[in-house]
């Protein structure tokens, strides 16, 4: 029989590139971390995500049915600390970071090297969390830089 730690254990073998979900209610503005960013079609233009029932983003997100990702370059490992909760949940990730207001007013982070727009279609909720599935309103790429990547609880570039 296998446990959560197996899988755990096996999903770090996974590599994934670094997302940043912003999204906001025009009242309070929030960001975080995510691994879960998926492209599921391109025809329509559609994305999953997944979010803790816990976090302030996804009581946002609920509330608006908006979000933004933001791809990270391999540049900006610091700043994808500061939205994994290595800084406290209500503390402002925000603080010193340069964002524009995308199509949605929902902030998009300067240093990204993508964006992605988006608006839930659909939701399907767990016990711990919730899988967003979303229709891309927009997608812009910033840059040609490599992309920061995350495997095995810590970040990479590629070679």
């Amino acid at each position: 029989m296998f446990t959560r730690n197996d899988l755990r254990q096996v999903m770090r073998r996974w590599p994934s590139g670094v997302a940043i979900l912003t999204t906001s209610d025009g009242l309070t503005t929030h960001g975080l971390s995510v691994n879960s960013f998926t492209s599921v079609s391109v025809d329509p233009e559609m994305v999953t995500v997944t979010l803790a029932n816990t976090t302030r983003a996804k009581r946002i997100v609920d509330r608006t049915g908006l979000f933004a990702i933001n791809l990270l370059p391999e540049t900006q490992a610091e700043l994808s600390d500061v939205f994994a909760g290595r800084i406290p949940e209500h503390a402002d990730r925000f603080a010193g970071v340069e964002t524009t207001p995308g199509l949605t007013q929902i902030p998009l982070l300067k240093a990204a090297s993508a964006h992605v727009e988006c608006r839930v279609v659909h939701t399907y909720e767990m016990p711990h969390s919730t899988l967003y599935v979303a229709e891309v309103l927009r997608a812009e790429k910033n840059a040609d830089a490599p992309p920061l990547v995350y495997f095995n609880r810590e970040y990479h570039r590629i070679q």
